[in-house]
């Protein structure tokens, strides 16, 4: 039990919040880890010297603001980055998203008539179009778009969902598509093997309990050698012989030709030759080629804000739509207002550059190298050794796995400190920079690094080595 003295040794919440002064952070958020604080000194068998208590208090603050949601500069070389957001939206979505966000609007009204009106009518129209469906709606991601388009092929007697072995595949944060499957109510039925899959594997496993068929776009990974597996228009046209719905969940969701679209210069050229992506099936190509249905994301090779998207038959999109589970999963206004402005910019024929997930996979390299040259120089006469590099950067987000851009980076190897310590630093820093390590160097690659962030870099880095 602890002693009268060593109970008084423990300093007063007061006394903790007039040493750490001003924060960043709310009254009431550093009040509740000051008192956390205090009372673990209550149940320690000693007591720390205040400076010792000040130091952990305002290290555990620290944590705390750095895990509020806040602007990043990605050095990482992975345009669509999971953990960093994925796509960054465009200069008119975020104009369109502050006008929304700061007023009223027609989020279920009907201003030709005045009457409530139906929320999202226009983007469902234009999604459509973008798609080359009948029909499309939209729901909060992917993930449930799928669950929602199980849950009522599903609901009936019929509960096994037909799927190749081979595309069993596990998404971002653990999530796999078996249990995505089991969480909906179906029952799995899987056909072929990993490696090979054959359309008489899928007509075979057709009976009394099947509900649909569902193919999944193995997006974040790739299989090579002996392998096979039979194309959309082909299990299409089974699945119409049998009357039995066919989805495809496309996952990240290209509306253009990404082997054509993506392009990188020649290392430490101005210009060059394009670099050849792998092809990314489009929901149009795939609903051409006899899918009932299409699902896949809003903010990955689209380039818009978090969403599922639903395209095709219109028959089947109104029923999704009349599912009570549907309501639980529709989008707000400002994902609404962000995804609208990006579908509008495909429709309108805007270029390439107004989507800058696409913007920043074509940048040439010699702008690339450019950029580091001058980022170098302002670094000259730091504790550091900074030189230009070259970089494999990636499209990131599960999709394009085979796919590499050529790129430039920033090579940095600071002469006091170990590149753990300042990679963590430059983590800590406003705004946080994250880049990545390799060849004994902190590596940013500018492939994804916006350039009116450049200043910001340099400042970073020299904070970093100057502590």
């Amino acid at each position: 039990m602890k002693t009268a003295p060593s109970l008084r040794a423990i300093p007063s919440v007061e006394k903790l919040l007039r040493a750490l002064g001003p924060t960043a952070l709310p009254r009431a958020a550093v009040l509740a880890v000051v008192r956390r604080h205090v009372a673990s000194l209550r149940r320690a068998e000693d007591v720390p010297a205040f400076d010792a208590v000040l130091g952990l208090i305002r290290a555990a603050l620290d944590d705390l603001r750095l895990s509020r949601l806040q602007p990043v500069i990605n050095g990482t070389g992975i345009l669509v980055h999971t953990n960093l957001g994925r796509a960054p939206l465009g200069a008119a979505v975020v104009e369109t998203l502050a006008a929304v966000a700061a007023s009223y609007n027609n989020l279920e009204l009907d201003l030709a008539t005045g009457e409530r009106g139906s929320r999202a009518a226009y983007l469902d129209h234009t999604l459509a179009l973008l798609c080359g469906g009948e029909a499309a709606t939209i729901v909060n991601n992917c993930a449930a778009a799928l669950v929602l388009i199980l849950r009522h092929f599903t609901c009936g007697a019929r509960k096994e969902v037909i799927i190749s072995r081979g595309e069993l595949i596990q998404i971002g944060g653990g999530f796999r598509i078996p249990e995505i499957l089991e969480a909906s109510g179906a029952t799995l039925r899987e056909v072929g093997t990993t490696n090979r899959t054959t359309l008489s594997d899928y007509a075979k496993a057709i009976g009394r309990q099947t509900a649909m068929i569902l193919r999944v776009h193995r997006s974040n990974f790739f299989l090579g050698g002996f392998v096979a597996s039979p194309g959309p228009a082909e299990i299409a046209a089974l699945a119409r012989r049998k009357r039995l719905p066919f989805v495809e969940d496309l996952g990240s969701g290209a509306t253009v030709a990404t082997e054509k679209l993506l392009a990188a210069s020649a290392p430490g050229a101005q210009t060059g030759p394009l670099v050849p992506l792998e092809h990314e099936p489009t929901p149009a190509e795939v609903l051409k080629r006899g899918a009932d249905l299409v699902c896949f994301s809003g903010d990955k090779l689209l380039g818009g804000p978090q969403a599922g998207i639903i395209a095709g038959r219109a028959k089947l999109v109104a029923a999704l739509k009349r599912e009570p589970f549907f309501r639980a999963l529709r989008c707000d206004k400002l994902i609404l207002a962000a995804l609208q402005t990006t579908v509008d910019h495909y429709l309108d024929g805007a270029p390439e550059d107004s989507i800058p997930v696409l913007a920043l996979a074509r940048a040439p390299n010699g702008e690339l190298r450019a950029r580091a040259e001058r980022i170098i120089a302002a670094l000259a006469g730091l504790p550091l050794q900074a030189g230009v590099g070259a970089g494999r950067a990636q499209v990131g987000g599960g999709t394009l796995p085979r796919s590499v851009i050529p790129s430039v980076t920033v090579d940095l190897l600071p002469e006091r400190l170990a590149l753990e310590d300042f990679a963590a630093r430059l983590r800590r820093a406003t705004p946080p920079t994250l880049g990545y390590l390799g060849g004994g160097r902190l590596k940013l690659d500018l492939r994804t690094v916006f350039p009116r962030q450049d200043e910001r870099v340099i400042a970073v880095i020299r904070q970093a080595v100057a502590r």
